[in-house]
């Protein structure tokens, strides 16, 4: 059945803007009218080239950003005294992404139906385990505005971090992308000429030289089966990262490569912290916590580690038990520190300066990774272009000083 889009007014002269299914416009309209509602405008579907292309398979789905904004506004508006329903109204006819304003107004009209907004918000996967039972906890204890404000703070944060390990992985693939393209194209393009310069004067040539060449006739001869072979690795990869075994070994790399695994570490556990911090914060009971924390870890051998402690927590042993057996993921210091926020209480207080602690330590490793990066690259740059140089001008040095000595 075609699908009409209707601008109409109820009997409280409130502004509706919705589309509806109906066999024909009369039928449509009929319905309508049936509702109370005072049709302002219908439009019938378009057909041939009037048609609307519906390319929503391309369009972006609403991401951590768009939820840390929704969060942040909600949180202000609810402060303010808004009405909740009229909250998310505002909000939906803000929101720039479609798929979010569409899902805006599933869970407005879900709420206006009488439904709890985190029973509105479970309904849609993108907000999360942790987000649903954040805001469910303070529906509960009537804090509903302080927790939507220390979720955007959150995932703000969240964001801040996200951004800083993208930063830094993202400079060093560029300059070694430039590197790689730059060697190609001397390899492929420069040496190419030089070798038949060098074969024309029909020299002996020196063993860097003919390295050389072979390497730039591997290149122009196989240069389609090197990039097939470089997609199928990557496909291999993506691959093996969905089997549970292919992801834990790979995630048990990453945290142990050099450098970049200091770093993975140390944002695993900064999100860690921050996350469970949040959590007990907000009044949820312990167990729960580490749970919903191990499913936001983003690493499978953290969340193996948070499942174990899940486990012996529901056993009676206090959390930093089981994080004293995991030295290489967990430091002593961060142990230590959950120890005394148990002891005294402060559970959550602690965890954020643990939080604060490894997203500073996350800064300066990003800083001087950054830093060191560049001039590696341009010695590594210059040493390949120097012996690239050095192959090809060898052998005319050679000549040359020959025809001098005669």
């Amino acid at each position: 059945m075609p699908i009409y889009h209707y601008r109409a007014r109820d009997r409280q002269g409130r502004t509706i803007a919705a589309t509806i299914e109906a066999t024909d416009l009369r039928t449509a309209t009929r319905i309508l009218r049936e509702k109370g509602y005072y049709i302002t405008e219908i439009k019938e579907p378009g057909r041939g080239l009037q048609a609307e292309v519906n390319l929503s398979f391309l369009e972006r789905g609403p991401g951590l950003k768009d939820i840390a904004i929704f969060s942040r506004q909600l949180a202000t508006m609810m402060a303010a005294g808004l009405p909740i329903v009229q909250a998310l109204a505002i909000l939906e006819k803000q929101a720039e992404n479609k798929k979010f304003k569409a899902i805006l107004k599933e869970v407005r009209a879900d709420v206006e139906g009488g439904m709890s907004l985190s029973d509105a918000l479970a309904k849609h996967p993108v907000f999360g385990r942790l987000y649903v039972n954040l805001v469910r906890a303070g529906e509960a204890s009537g804090t509903l505005d302080a927790i939507l404000d220390r979720l955007a703070s959150f995932l703000e944060k969240d964001l801040e971090l996200r951004g800083k390990i993208k930063s830094a992985m993202t400079y060093p693939v560029i300059v070694f992308v430039f590197a790689v393209l730059v060697t190609y194209f001397l390899l492929t393009g420069i040496v190419p000429q030089f070798a038949q310069i060098l074969t024309d004067l029909g020299s002996e040539l020196p063993l860097l030289t003919r390295f050389l060449i072979a390497v730039s006739d591997f290149l122009r001869s196989s240069t389609l089966y090197l990039v097939l072979g470089l997609v199928a690795l990557y496909l291999a990869y993506r691959y093996v990262y969905r089997t549970e075994r292919g992801r834990r070994v790979i995630d048990r790399i990453k945290l142990r490569v050099p450098v970049f695994g200091v770093l993975n570490k140390k944002s695993a556990l900064a999100r860690f912290a921050r996350t469970l911090g949040l959590l007990l914060s907000s009044g949820v009971n312990i167990v729960e916590a580490v749970d919903i924390t191990k499913g936001t870890a983003g690493n499978a051998v953290v969340e193996d580690i948070l499942e174990e402690t899940k486990n012996t927590i529901q056993v009676g042993e206090p959390l930093h038990s089981t994080l004293l057996r995991y030295p290489e993921i967990f430091p002593p210091m961060v142990a230590s520190m959950v120890a005394i926020g148990e002891e005294t209480g402060a559970l959550d207080a602690m965890l954020q300066k643990v939080a604060d602690f490894y997203e500073r330590e996350v800064d300066e490793t990003v800083e001087s990774l950054t830093a060191a990066i560049e001039p590696i690259m341009i010695i590594i740059l210059g040493a390949i272009v120097g012996m690239i140089v050095a192959g090809m001008f060898l052998p005319l040095f050679q000549i040359i000083n020959t025809l001098s000595a005669q």
